[in-house]
């Protein structure tokens, strides 16, 4: 029995002029919209996440809770629930699929709650990595309709560094014989393990690795941690729903669409939104230098800098408790 629901939204022409073919959203809510329709709190997915992993960041009695918000968990186009190249017919299956760019996901998901779920304004936009990048978006795209956005371990443009980071995992995947420039028959195996490799060594920190943290987490050595990445993405991930996501994540930027032509800064300066940007300082994905110049462009931003050795995965429910803390208090602040 499926554990989310799905909104049909038929044909959509995406942001770069394509049809996306009858087009869907995996969504799971949980609590009820109040009677003035603004108690919704929006958590999108992450890279490699979906509904149930959403479900780390809240819970009865915490900052955000079923009992008093109307919590929207939607998943990412291209995580295998969402429309995606693995559930996606032909002509638009597997390498097939359109590019999709976080301005579309976006602009469903606003579609999803004021078409579907009523939704007539929005507490909160919160996530962490891809999700807070949704976060950063939601906030520009719809400056009007967004109260306040927390994105964690994010930021609104992906940067150089972040963008060549994400075309080593991809190399390591498509080296693959088997992969077939996406046209496989079966999953690229060793291509799929090389990606959890690669990426094992730039979801954590140096100081993680030198200070063996994994044994924390229940690994004896590194490589025991990398044995389970690469069978979690063996098992459980479809190649091109990886890249495609991947090509979501490079070609993010808040500033890209009809509203901005690209100015970044203005982008930033449209916010309404309180706003609060929580990076780690080891994350080596997106460094707290990136968000401090976001926290200068935006109207009411605050930057609230966490120190913590687990890097970007600090924020993974269950791997820095302060970090958890941290963020609890930052959520409380933004829906007082």
């Amino acid at each position: 029995m499926l554990d989310f629901e799905t909104y049909k939204l038929e044909n959509v022409t995406l942001l770069s002029g394509e049809i996306l073919l009858d087009a869907h959203l995996a969504f799971k809510t949980y609590g009820k919209l109040n009677s003035n329709k603004d108690n919704a709190v929006i958590l999108p997915t992450f890279y490699t996440g979906s509904h149930q992993r959403n479900e780390g960041f809240f819970g009865e009695g915490r900052a955000i809770d079923p009992n008093k918000h109307f919590v929207i968990s939607v998943n990412l186009f291209g995580n295998g629930l969402s429309s995606s190249p693995s559930n996606t017919p032909a002509p638009q299956d597997g390498s097939r699929f359109p590019k999709i760019s976080l301005w579309d996901n976006v602009a469903c998901q606003y579609r999803l709650l004021t078409e579907h779920l009523e939704v007539e304004s929005i507490a909160l936009v919160t996530g962490w990595s891809m999700a807070g990048c949704q976060a950063y978006q939601w906030a520009a795209q719809y400056p009007d309709f967004v109260n306040a956005i927390l994105p964690f371990c994010a930021s609104a443009k992906t940067s150089i560094h972040n963008y060549v980071f994400l075309e080593g995992v991809k190399a390591a995947l498509c080296a693959d014989s088997h992969w077939n420039n996406g046209n496989y028959q079966t999953q690229p195996i060793v291509g799929l393990k090389a990606f959890a490799r690669v990426y094992a060594g730039w979801a954590f920190s140096q100081t993680f690795y030198r200070d063996e943290l994994f044994k924390e987490i229940g690994y004896e050595s590194a490589e025991a941690l990398l044995l389970d990445w690469e069978k979690d993405h063996a098992d459980n991930w479809d190649a091109n729903n990886l890249l495609a996501k991947l090509d979501t994540w490079q070609a993010g930027d808040i500033s890209v669409g009809p509203l901005y032509s690209g100015d970044y800064h203005q982008a930033l300066g449209s916010i309404k939104a309180k706003t609060i940007i929580m990076p780690c300082t080891q994350d080596l994905y997106f460094p707290p230098a990136d968000n401090q110049i976001e926290a200068e462009l935006i109207p009411n931003a605050e930057l609230r800098v966490y120190n913590s050795p687990w890097g970007h995965c600090a924020a993974n429910p269950g791997n820095d408790s302060g970090f958890t803390a941290a963020l609890e208090r930052s959520i409380r602040d933004l829906l007082v």
